[in-house]
């Protein structure tokens, strides 16, 4: 198995034990108890200039360990002053080194909206998501059926929660868009084997309707990067290990727009 075929298998593995400590319908009904969201994820990402989705990641497996010392929420707190647009927490365990509890601390502590960054299996994650306290969820194509994605994006819409659909090849695009996916990412990392192209979010821009957001995810290393994917209309970028690395994130995120006199 690939590293995402071993991801996913986890998930499942996961939301298995989940089950046996809180019951299905347990989560379904809490969840759906929850005031239905705003949608906040999709208005945020809806900006004038390209939004930036700051996300923090302990860990990948790519990278191995990138941050050891790993104080989620002054990072959290540090996307938020510095204007991120929305916040990525990964929660996957094994391989990003991510937490359930990160998520809903972050959550409670920031005003803008979180995505649950996981590889999402079972609708099960999608109710544990809404109680974290998110207001997006990540749906792989690669990972999920056309039919999976569209029962999973009606769930969505009836928690009130955003979903953020993410694509790597052309077929995958247009499972996408059939599906009625409103966010659509395009992962620049092919999670099969860990090659980054940035071009790939520029071969597939041209396929996605304008009326569907697009979000162009990893490899994003500076302000080139992010100049090149504003000119090509890319509505968001979501950036990752580069701004993990920051030890200044407001003054990296000013470069990555290309506010250069920001960064002395």
């Amino acid at each position: 198995m690939n590293i995402l075929d071993q991801l996913a298998a986890h998930a499942v593995e996961r939301v298995k034990a989940a089950k046996q400590i809180t019951p299905a319908e347990t989560v379904k009904n809490l969840a759906l108890e929850q005031p239905k969201g705003s949608f906040s994820f999709e208005k945020a990402l809806r900006t004038d200039d390209i939004a930036f989705i700051c996300e923090c990641k302990k860990a990948s497996p790519s990278k191995g360990l990138i941050a050891e010392h790993f104080p989620y929420l002054d990072i959290a707190k540090a996307y938020e002053a510095a204007g991120a647009d929305a916040i990525s927490v990964l929660t996957e365990p094994k391989w990003f080194l991510g937490s359930e509890v990160y998520l809903q601390e972050i959550a409670k502590e920031v005003s803008i909206p979180c995505l649950r960054k996981d590889f999402t299996v079972d609708e099960y994650m999608i109710y544990e998501a809404k109680l974290l306290g998110a207001s997006a969820v990540l749906l792989i194509c690669a990972i999920l059926s056309e039919e999976q994605i569209k029962q999973y994006l009606a769930i969505c819409d009836r928690l009130g929660l955003s979903a953020l659909v993410e694509a790597h090849d052309a077929a995958e695009v247009q499972t996408a868009i059939r599906s009625g996916a409103r966010i659509i990412g395009v992962n620049n990392r092919n999670l099969k084997d860990f090659s980054v192209d940035t071009e790939n979010s520029k071969r597939l821009r041209e396929m996605i309707p304008a009326d569907i957001l697009f979000v162009s995810e990893s490899g994003i290393a500076g302000p080139k990067d992010v100049q090149t994917l504003r000119a090509i209309g890319v509505d968001a970028v979501l950036v990752g290990e580069t701004l993990m690395r920051a030890e200044d994130k407001t003054a990296m995120l000013n470069h990555l727009r290309g506010k250069q006199e920001d960064r002395e």
